[in-house]
């Protein structure tokens, strides 16, 4: 895992996440181009740079429904609690995917 891989895919997934598959995909991507090592490491910063960037995307999902969430009363934490996993999941595994593809493309 390079550090420098993960900032870079992260800021990049950043930009991107406004762009549902790719975003997270191409972050990745960048972050094991950047990393190099074969698919392996590529994959491993890939999917350090998709969590991290997750958090990106949690943010957006939080600005965008909070008011639509504050409705629901006691399910909020809940709710964002499910939203977190899911959206570390969305964005580990296509970072991972991007990652692995540009950690072998690298090699």
């Amino acid at each position: 895992m390079s550090v420098i891989g993960v900032l870079v895919g992260f800021v990049a997934i950043g930009i991107l996440s406004p762009l549902p598959v790719l975003g997270p995909i191409l972050g990745g991507f960048v972050g094991g181009l950047i990393a190099g090592g074969g698919a392996g490491r590529g994959a491993v910063t890939g999917l350090v740079a998709g969590i991290l960037g997750s958090i990106v995307l949690w943010l957006l999902v939080t600005l965008i429904g909070g008011a639509l969430l504050g409705v629901l009363g006691g399910l909020i934490g809940t709710v964002i609690g499910a939203g977190i996993l899911i959206l570390s999941l969305y964005t580990g595994v296509l970072g991972l995917v991007g990652g692995a593809i540009g950690g072998a493309l690298r090699r």
